[in-house]
């Protein structure tokens, strides 16, 4: 009886510090793994985190602004299943404190501007919507303006069934918008995390300029299960994870949460349409236009 009258409460952080990896199934601190940009000191797994900390892990500090706060979704086709659209749509606010999977604006990474639109798969899986889309029009838009680059950080479950055909949709007008970026000459650098499938994978996704990914991501559009009992084979042992999507050609480059900040940084200045950085042709010396005139005599010597 006394025990129970003199018990300390717990409180919800004291029962949350400690963390089990899902790989290696090691028991680690909470602040730990957090120190680590929330991945596993042990074996290098990639815990899933949200927008606010992927932006803040690879942006200029201080630099990040939000743009187009105020969309939201609505409900045009009074859609519902166990629970209607409009329903999921509250929990999720409630949970998340946001409107929609996407969380879009203007930055720096290493001094140079980008446009930056992060998916936050917390929020409904991180579908792909009529607001999630229109975000990312709004961005490549922004894009042009400027003339900068745009990044995309996808981590979604793909388009919301929620929105049938309207969501749908926005794998075309993404693709479109991305398609007008690209004639104009800016680059669009499509960022992999885990996971990203379905609509979201094929679409804006895989059109990057360059396309990298994290650690063991999960990248298809169709689930392993489906594609199993389609083939009616098994599968290779990492089927659909960014190693083997390297391995055959798909993306670009693994690049660990801790090196993405610079490694984009670098990026970002190899495409960035700046006179400063670009290195004037070298002037050809006499002596090479001699040894070009000798060569040129010679091969007219043999065709003669």
């Amino acid at each position: 009886m006394f025990g129970n009258l003199f018990r300390k409460e717990e409180t919800k952080q004291e029962t949350n510090q400690w963390i089990k990896c899902p790989k290696c199934t090691s028991l680690m601190y909470y602040k730990e793994v957090d120190s680590k940009q929330n991945v596993c000191p042990k074996c290098n797994h990639h815990f899933r985190i949200n927008a606010e900390k992927r932006i803040e892990s690879i942006v200029d500090k201080d630099s990040f602004v939000e743009h187009d706060t105020s969309l939201a979704p609505v409900d045009p086709l009074k859609f519902s299943d166990k629970k209607s659209y409009k329903k999921r749509l509250e929990e999720a606010k409630a949970k998340t404190g946001k409107t929609s999977s996407v969380m879009s604006g203007s930055c720096t990474i290493g001094g140079t501007p980008v446009e930056l639109v992060v998916f936050d798969f917390s929020f409904m899986g991180g579908s792909l919507g009529s607001v999630e889309g229109e975000k990312i029009v709004r961005a490549v838009d922004r894009a042009i303006e400027k003339e900068c680059g745009v990044i995309i950080i996808s981590a979604s479950g793909g388009a919301r069934m929620q929105e049938s055909t309207y969501s749908l949709l926005q794998m075309s007008k993404t693709s479109a918008a991305l398609n007008r970026l690209h004639h104009k000459g800016l680059p669009f650098i499509s960022i992999l995390t885990d996971p990203t499938m379905g609509g979201v994978s094929a679409s804006f996704a895989m059109l990057g300029d360059i396309i990298m990914a994290e650690p063991g991501a999960l990248i298809g559009f169709a689930g392993q299960r489906v594609i199993k009992q389609t083939v009616g084979v098994d599968l290779p042992e990492g089927f659909q994870r960014s190693e083997f999507l390297l391995e055959h050609g798909l993306i670009d480059m693994i690049v660990d949460r801790g090196d993405m900040h610079q490694t984009l940084a670098d990026l970002l200045l190899l495409f960035k349409k700046d006179p400063a950085n670009v290195r004037p042709t070298p002037q050809r010396r006499s002596t090479d236009v001699k040894v070009e005139d000798e060569v040129e005599d010679e091969v007219e010597s043999e065709e003669v």
